[in-house]
């Protein structure tokens, strides 16, 4: 059968994100284009920058310089402990958001995508991009699709608040069935309840507390996610590395990039098995 409609989802996961290049480089070796990306904070970055046109050299380059301090400033906010709005600055990953990815608005891109955000008042699912509000700054919507509260301020575009949309869908399998794929392909490097949590010891104790809460309701949701989409008619290839905790941890983006090159190979070359069986 060849695969028309293949639709690539990629999940949040803060710097553990560079796992996706990895596979999808895998994807491209497999002879399977993404005629649609739909992600959610730093993969919803990932996607971004291949539906912008860049290859996966040109990606896994732009990935390797990034530096924590790129994506993790302090804000002079921060003195304010409890009082503060966000410990970290947004400015400097809106920065980097920029300069990873080439496009400035959606019409620019040579492919289809979908961003995921949460809306801060109502707290639903919102839709950047194909099938969704398209009418904005491309950067202003992956920026919101990685605020995590606590950490970064929320993004305001017109005149609203928007947050990480991992919040709601770390790995956003339920905005695929809009785009009627044939296959899909999802990358997981979200959280899980076999890790440790507390591992950003650059982090206050407090902050350590929540993050560590954060990621078990969101290690949940994805497990519900996944175990609901097992059960679709569209065939769905799930590659989940192992990688090593760390949401701010980007020296180990080239590791992370080659593991997950090989969960994705490994994973492909399985459903090819069973497609022929």
């Amino acid at each position: 059968m060849r695969y028309s409609r293949v639709v690539c989802v990629l999940s949040g996961g803060g710097a553990k994100s560079a796992a996706h290049v990895g596979a999808l480089r895998a994807l491209e070796e497999w002879g399977l284009a993404p005629g649609h990306y739909i992600g959610t904070s730093m993969g919803a970055v990932i996607a971004a920058c291949f539906a912008s046109g860049l290859s996966y050299e040109e990606v896994l380059v732009r990935v390797s310089q990034v530096t924590r301090r790129d994506v993790a400033r302090w804000s002079p906010l921060a003195v304010l402990g409890t009082f503060s709005p966000a410990l970290l600055r947004g400015d400097p990953l809106r920065e980097t958001i920029g300069a990873l990815v080439p496009a400035t608005r959606f019409d620019e891109l040579k492919t289809p995508l979908t961003v995921t955000a949460t809306d801060a008042a109502s707290g639903q699912l919102v839709l950047f991009g194909a099938g969704g509000w398209s009418d904005v700054s491309l950067v202003d919507a992956l920026y919101a699709s990685c605020a995590l509260p606590v950490f970064y301020p929320p993004a305001q575009i017109d005149g609203r608040a928007f947050i990480d949309g991992g919040l709601r869908a770390v790995l956003p399998l339920d905005a695929v069935e809009q785009f009627d794929p044939d296959l899909i392909f999802a990358v997981n490097v979200g959280p899980v309840l076999e890790k440790s949590a507390v591992e950003e010891t650059f982090l206050p104790a407090m902050v350590r507390a929540h993050d560590m809460s954060t990621r078990i309701m969101m290690a949940e949701q994805i497990a519900e996610t996944i175990e609901r989409w097992r059960q679709s008619r569209v065939p769905l290839i799930l590659v989940e590395p192992l990688l090593e905790p760390g949401t701010f941890a980007v020296a180990r983006a080239l590791g992370h990039v080659e593991e997950g090159y090989r969960t994705a190979y490994r994973e492909l070359a399985k459903w090819s098995e069973e497609r022929e069986k």
